[in-house]
């Protein structure tokens, strides 16, 4: 099974598209409390953009992540899976029999895929981002008006994804795409390190040694666990991301990311990259859960398989 396989692309695919659905309304609240928008706390945030905009405004911008972010976590599983499987026939070890997984190999594999998913994830990434700082509340903070106010008259910048990319486009060029990309390297590839390889170990942990492969309990547990832990220590990068990339929709505050550490810092403390620590942990736990279980069943579906090797 050394040989280059597209079917972890289309499991990636699926369980891309489920891990939106099921996480998208708390990555709305943890864009809107990382990007610089004052509230309280995360029930304080969710109180707001509800009382505003009822539940539709905790699904801003779903309708372009649920296209495109299925596309980046196929590439980011397939990528994965297809450089894991060819450096264990590298080794000598492509036999699936022995399930023989070194950290090595696990730890190169999952930068890798980090470093290749930001050139998808970027984009996407910051499409998401800017249509989610078009709530109500955003607009309020960052442009100092009343709830009145912008209720009567203040229109959106962007009018959907489409016109998102061509205006930023026209006012920032191609590279305008990209903003935020350095902040998303250092935080995607430590991050799919404590992704991957804390689910590898996990469910060879969790699955008993007279099973064949692990069970949909397990695959989902260990996939939950692996996300918390991920996100929540992605959080100071992806506090600095999120700044980063929602700069520009109203004002334009930082010249890059040690700039914008910098003034962060200076104005927040120290406190401001935990923001959103604890939205990012529960929000990782049924993302990532949703995502490896419905990788792993989509896999096993696409090959007919009755056992699943872990990704």
């Amino acid at each position: 099974m050394g040989s280059f396989q597209l079917e972890d692309f289309a499991a990636g695919w699926i369980g891309g598209a489920a891990s939106v659905i099921v996480g998208h309304p708390l990555d709305t609240v943890k864009t809107l409390l990382q990007a610089g928008v004052n509230y309280e706390n995360t029930l304080s945030c969710i109180r707001t953009v509800y009382r505003r905009e009822s539940v539709f405004g905790f699904f801003k911008g779903m309708s372009f992540p649920l296209a495109s972010i299925a596309v980046y976590n196929s590439v980011v599983f397939g990528v994965f899976s297809n450089t894991q499987r060819f450096l264990s026939q590298h080794h000598g070890r492509e036999s699936e029999a022995s399930r023989s997984r070194t950290l090595s190999d696990l730890l190169l594999a999952s930068m890798v895929a980090g470093v290749v998913s930001v050139g998808v994830g970027t984009p996407v990434d910051l499409i998401k981002i800017r249509l989610q700082m078009q709530t109500r509340p955003s607009q309020e903070a960052n442009l100092g008006l009343k709830p009145r106010a912008v209720a009567l008259g203040v229109q959106p910048i962007y009018q959907g994804p489409v016109h998102c990319i061509a205006t930023i486009v026209r006012t920032e060029g191609l590279a305008g795409m990209y903003r935020g990309v350095g902040a998303m390297l250092l935080r995607d590839v430590p991050g799919y390190c404590l992704y991957f390889i804390p689910y590898v170990f996990l469910n060879e942990w969790i699955t008993p040694e007279a099973c064949t492969g692990p069970s949909p309990c397990a695959m989902w547990l260990a996939g939950g666990m692996a996300g918390a832990i991920s996100w929540g220590t992605a959080t100071p990068m992806d506090v600095v991301k999120s700044r980063l990339q929602a700069d520009g929709v109203y004002l334009n505050k930082y010249k890059g990311v040690l700039d914008c550490i910098s003034q962060s810092y200076q104005k927040e403390g120290l406190k401001v990259f935990f923001r959103g620590i604890t939205v990012n942990t529960v929000r990782g736990f049924p993302m990532s859960a949703t995502m490896f279980l419905g990788y792993e069943l989509s896999l096993k579906a696409i090959r007919g398989d009755h056992t699943v090797p872990s990704p």
